[in-house]
């Protein structure tokens, strides 16, 4: 019994003179308590009314002399309470029920069911004590998708599909912001953020996020790890992002507050109209925004609109000159032709990369490439699939020397030594399907121009060219073996066949 009903039932007997019975009915007492309090309050040598300078603690020290009282423990041994919750957490078909008999089987002098539960609902009382949150004027801005979702109508078909709604609360002055998106991909996430600065008319310095996947790549306690497109936007607005911890709503209250507020004057207050567009939806909802933020509160003077004016616009930072482009990270791997591919297209990186894990950047226009957080590449983004974009500077030396050698460079060259050996080239890259599949034998008759004189290329080739060996490895022999330098004897007619009745002839098979 708490000493505030001692008192009261003590003041009602002295002062208000009022019998036993009328006074337990009043105290919600027994009368037998009543009659107790009277008689210790006699046998203390008290006397009503108390001094001012009189506690609780020491009326109670002078009714209950040497009484162990109500507040003082039990002499039974205690349960483990703090193994008791670390049970109920690890096993989740653990119940109170089962722990309690564990406890009673090692503890037969141990509490009843009853007491054992009140005890642990007391112990977990005192253990989730909740903090609470003071806000700076422009420090946080909590952030998070709403459960519920808009249908938007297909005007054609009349199919709906089910609208995102994004909610921002600035922390001192509760300043909602709310739009609807199409989903809650990287891009609606991103772009929701820049339009709810906008809406602000300036940056705070945090903004904390629920650990969804489109914000945080990787979930922890202590260090989560940011998707690379949400801390550059983070980089560019001058902001610090700090997600809350993962399952523990308590961390963005404000926000979990802003989203049951926004669902029910917003989405149920929009629930008869139908919509065919998002942007149609978005002016719906700004209306209605505009009317939640000027509501005057109910237990206290302004309303979120006057308290924004007052604490967080003064104090917000100014939004920075360019709006923040977004931008597509991603990871690939360098094939061996020192090329990634990316949204179907290909685009080349110095050939040192090949086989190396690159981070791409993509925005609408360009394309950047980054090796360990350094820039080796930029390509402008081709809107043409299967096209590959490339840096001549990012070949090897050899494949350089290659491509500077197109076809009519090598017939260029050709022509210089002679109209046979340009014959000799021609006959070659046109034998091919393609002329790049005759680039090797004319490079290793350019090569052979190197090692001999050009007079003796040009005879090689006239022989060739009378034999029909026409070839870089007919050349290269005929130089090896210094045939260029012998007579040509021009090719034999062909002779008749003799006359006989067992030979028919070609007319025979025509």
């Amino acid at each position: 019994m708490s000493m505030r009903k001692t008192q009261e039932v003590l003041r009602l007997y002295f002062e208000l003179k009022l019998r036993q019975r009328q006074i337990a009915r009043s105290a919600n007492v027994s009368q037998s308590t009543v009659h107790d309090y009277v008689e210790r309050f006699g046998a203390a040598g008290l006397h009503w009314p108390l001094p001012a300078e009189m506690s609780e603690s020491d009326l109670e020290r002078k009714l209950y002399p040497g009484d162990p009282g109500v507040l003082r423990p039990a002499a039974k041994t205690p349960p483990d309470f703090a193994h008791i919750h670390q049970q109920l957490q690890e096993h989740k078909h653990t119940t109170l029920q089962l722990l309690w008999e564990e406890y009673r089987a090692a503890h037969e002098d141990g509490y009843g069911y009853s007491r054992f539960c009140h005890h642990y609902q007391h112990w977990k009382q005192q253990r989730d004590l909740v903090l609470r949150q003071l806000h700076r004027p422009g420090e946080k801005l909590f952030v998070d998708w709403a459960g519920a979702t808009m249908p938007i109508y297909d005007p054609a078909t009349g199919q709906a599909h089910s609208a995102q709604l994004f909610v921002a609360v600035l922390g001192a002055s509760n300043y909602t912001y709310a739009e609807a998106t199409l989903d809650q991909q990287l891009a609606s996430w991103i772009g929701a953020h820049v339009r709810a600065f906008e809406f602000l008319g300036g940056c705070p310095q945090l903004v904390v996020p629920d650990n969804t996947r489109t914000g945080v790549s990787r979930a922890c306690r202590y260090e989560p790890d940011l998707n690379p497109t949400y801390q550059e936007m983070a980089m560019h607005y001058a902001i610090g992002v700090l997600p809350t911890r993962p399952r523990k709503p308590r961390d963005k209250a404000k926000v979990e507050v802003g989203v049951q507020i926004a669902q029910r004057w917003i989405v149920a207050a929009l629930r008869h109209r139908k919509f065919f567009s998002l942007g149609e939806l978005n002016r719906a909802i700004a209306e209605l925004l505009d009317k939640l933020n000027q509501r005057a509160f109910k237990k206290r003077e302004g309303s979120r609109l006057s308290l924004f004016e007052q604490l967080d616009r003064p104090a917000l930072r100014p939004l920075p000159v360019e709006r923040f482009e977004l931008a597509e990270w991603s990871q690939a791997t360098v094939n061996i032709d020192y090329h990634i591919q990316f949204d179907k297209s290909f685009y080349s990186v110095p050939y040192q990369l090949v086989r190396q894990t690159v981070e791409v950047r993509a925005t609408p226009t360009i394309v950047e490439i980054f090796h360990q957080r350094k820039r080796v590449a930029s390509h402008v983004r081709t809107a043409k699939p299967y096209v590959a974009v490339s840096d001549n500077e990012h070949r090897p030396a050899a494949h350089r020397a290659h491509l500077d050698w197109p076809p009519s460079r090598l017939v260029q060259w050709a022509a210089t030594v002679g109209t046979q050996t340009q014959e000799v080239v021609e006959r070659i890259l046109q034998a091919q399907p393609h002329p790049e599949m005759g680039y090797r034998s004319c490079l290793g008759i350019i090569r052979l121009g190197q090692r001999y004189p050009l007079a003796r290329l040009e005879a090689a080739a006239e022989r060739a060219l009378v034999t029909g060996a026409v070839s870089y490895r007919s050349m290269n022999s005929i130089l090896r073996h210094n045939l260029d330098q012998q007579p040509i004897n021009p090719p034999s007619a062909p002779r008749s066949a003799p006359e006989h009745n067992n030979i028919r002839g070609a007319a025979y098979f025509e």
